[in-house]
């Protein structure tokens, strides 16, 4: 698994880990049960303290993208790939309504006249 960081984003650094591991989930490129390096390993790569990559990580296993095993490391969880692509979306859906004036209260309006 192949992560980099773009050094012009503004966003912040863990916020980019977790975005470029959700990129190689959702692009097949690890998939369900598959082990991540160690965010040791992960931070000398990225050049990024291990902190900074623990903090990325750990929000996407409160998203259910990943799961942390006591002596097995960290795991993609299983249906990881649809939910991250999912997850994608819903960003997408949530900075084009900013872009047109809608909140989220809006959005979630939006989606329930839509069922």
């Amino acid at each position: 698994m192949l992560l980099s960081l773009n050094i012009a984003d503004n966003r912040p650094l863990h916020e980019q880990v977790a975005g470029a591991i959700r990129r190689a989930i959702a692009e097949g490129e690890c998939g369900p049960g598959d082990r991540l390096p160690p965010a040791r390993e992960l931070s000398q790569a990225l050049g990024v303290n291990a902190n900074t990559v623990l903090r990325g990580l750990r929000a996407l296993r409160d998203e259910g993208l990943l799961e942390f095993r006591r002596g097995r490391g960290v795991t993609v969880a299983g249906g990881a790939g649809g939910r991250s692509a999912l997850l994608e979306r819903v960003r997408e859906l949530v900075a084009d309504g900013a872009r047109l004036g809608y909140g989220k209260a809006d959005l979630i309006e939006m989606i329930k006249e839509a069922q």
